[in-house]
């Protein structure tokens, strides 16, 4: 493999998607309220996205410093584990995306913000340093939160609530209380896809020390805990469309649930660990679906 490709498969280019999912749900609620600007939105995009490649790459670089990446591992071999870059390459590439990321929010933060909401442009750097902070500790450090089981805590936070709130904000510049609805759906959401992730390798994690709630709770309550914030990501989502839709096109974004359910379904049949991967890629896929679609049902509010 070039080195090129290498760092492509240390950017896990198939988990952006999600990323963006939330930024396309931040926006959608910002054309229901009439206050939307494509060049904040463009650039809240790179900015979400460069934090992401960024915790992708910190990840492979922490999980692969700690033995977690291993021969026993389930999923996708990691640049690191596999010797196609050296922890010198990649600490230099976390560096230089840290860089870029600062970049990005500082550019967003002139495009959002006047001269005189000096506190507001502040406040969001802070923001963006503890997004970039979180991206790096989750894997990386003595005291990585991924290894105590906070990852969900932490996904919920910034793929929900810091995600739509943070981008409806940028467009608003004020947080209408019902737009909690959306933002706890879509951040229960990525939630399911960590820990389907953390399902599929909670033998591996356990035996190297990574504490996952999966490993606190055990794989069966972990599947119980999977049903429930899907299903509460549903209930969260009805109610706000129920609230705000004006016809029957404002509840398309349901449509994601269709194949969330079957999912569920599976999940449920699911026996052996290693078949749960192939439903990561479902699961993440359905939940951009969703943010597009909820985007689209408000595309005529502008």
């Amino acid at each position: 493999m070039s080195k090129l490709k290498a760092w492509i498969s240390a950017a896990r280019l198939r988990t952006l998607p999600l990323s963006i999912s939330c930024i396309l749900v931040g926006a959608g609620l910002a054309q229901f309220y009439g206050n939307f600007d494509a060049t904040i939105f463009w650039l809240a995009i790179l900015t979400t996205t460069g934090f992401q490649i960024t915790s992708n790459f910190a990840n492979d670089y922490g999980d692969g410093v700690k033995g977690t990446d291993n021969r026993n591992r389930i999923g996708p071999k990691r640049v690191l584990q596999s010797g196609l870059l050296t922890q010198k390459s990649l600490k230099r590439g976390i560096i230089v995306l840290i860089l870029i990321d600062l970049l990005l929010v500082s550019a967003l933060l002139y495009f959002a913000f006047n001269q005189n909401e000096l506190i507001w442009i502040v406040f969001f750097l802070l923001l963006g340093g503890f997004s970039i902070w979180a991206a790096i500790k989750y894997t990386i450090g003595r005291n990585a939160y991924g290894y105590n089981g906070l990852g969900d805590f932490f996904v919920f936070l910034f793929f929900g609530l810091v995600g739509v709130l943070g981008s409806l904000f940028l467009f608003l510049k004020s947080l209408p209380v019902i737009s909690f609805l959306p933002a706890i759906s879509i951040g229960l959401l990525s939630v399911g896809v960590l820990n389907l992730n953390n399902l599929r390798d909670h033998k591996s994690d356990k035996e190297s020390g990574k504490n996952t709630l999966v490993v606190k709770m055990g794989y069966k309550n972990g599947k119980i805990y999977h049903y429930t914030i899907l299903f509460v990501s549903f209930i969260a989502l009805s109610i706000f469309l129920y609230l705000t839709a004006k016809d029957w096109t404002g509840y398309i974004s349901l449509l994601a649930y269709i194949p969330i359910f079957i999912h569920l379904v599976k999940v449920k049949k699911i026996k052996t660990p290693v078949l749960l991967d192939p439903e990561l890629k479902k699961l993440a896929l359905s939940t951009f679906f969703m943010a597009v679609l909820f985007y689209f049902s408000y595309y005529n509010f502008l």
